[in-house]
């Protein structure tokens, strides 16, 4: 009988390396910024004087925008049977049509593409000469006019009568040393809603309250201001107590002295003589 023969299968001992695959990434390409421009009716009004007039024309050729992507200054120009304002863009006849204002405003519809992308995006008179209407912008404008007038209006509230005075002395100079308390609070209140961001620059003023100090200490004669505005003395005996710097308003250059060793030393005499 013939031997069957074994087939003897031969085990590695050593270990077993899967070999990893590598993966090829494939790099997306940046999708494209999604276009902002909204097609619209449009409206644009002259600034300033001229707005005033009848009839105001534009330039509406010969006229350059600097192209940031590509680098150079491109021509620009309204024609009508032209689907871009880009004269390196145009094909066939250019037929240069006029950009007029009435009365000074220009309504432009929606279908008239060209010239509004042309208003609102590339002549080099936008925002100078004349503007895009944009009633967002004009609410929002007015609401941060309204916040600030109320913030200002809160703030005069509840601010003390030595703070009042100190801010209207800036607006009313000597006259706030004669008004009564009533009065003091309504012309704050009146002046905080003419004014509110000087009213609230002037509360946060670390400064103001002292040049205050410093005005009713020379209208009481404890301290006086020399003639030519450069030195404070003593009232009672002309003694120099500082040297106002060169094209420095007088009372600033004091309030910033007061916050030195010896103008502190200054302001509490003062201080006990004005209580």
């Amino acid at each position: 009988m013939a031997k069957k023969q074994k087939n003897t299968e031969v085990e590695s001992t050593s270990p077993v390396i899967e070999q990893s695959k590598v993966e090829t990434q494939v790099m997306e390409k940046p999708l494209p910024k999604k276009d902002t421009w909204e097609i619209k009716n449009r409206t644009y009004f002259i600034r300033g004087k001229a707005k005033k007039s009848l009839s105001r024309s534009i330039k509406s050729s010969g006229i350059y925008y600097f192209d940031e992507e590509k680098g150079y200054q491109r021509e620009v120009k309204y024609c009508e049977n032209q689907r871009t304002c880009f004269v390196d863009e145009m094909q066939g006849d250019q037929r240069l049509s006029h950009i007029v204002f009435r009365r000074g405003t220009l309504h432009v519809p929606r279908e008239e593409q060209t010239l509004q992308k042309l208003l609102s995006l590339y002549h080099p008179s936008r925002n100078k000469l004349y503007a895009e209407y944009q009633p967002q912008r004009e609410a929002q404008s007015e609401v941060d006019v309204l916040e600030l007038e109320i913030a200002a209006l809160n703030a005069a509230q509840v601010l003390d009568v030595d703070m009042a005075e100190a801010v209207l002395r800036v607006e009313m100079g000597s006259n706030v040393s004669n008004m009564s308390s009533k009065e003091l609070k309504r012309d704050l209140l009146l002046y905080a809603k003419r004014n509110p961001q000087l009213f609230l620059e002037l509360v946060n003023d670390e400064n103001v309250v002292l040049r205050n100090f410093g005005i009713k200490a020379t209208e009481m004669n404890i301290i006086k201001l020399s003639s030519d505005q450069r030195t404070f003395m003593w009232g009672s005996n002309d003694r120099k107590l500082c040297t106002v710097p060169f094209d420095e308003h007088p009372y600033s250059a004091l309030a910033a002295w007061f916050k030195t060793d010896e103008g502190m030393e200054i302001y509490s005499n003062i201080e006990k003589r004005l209580n």
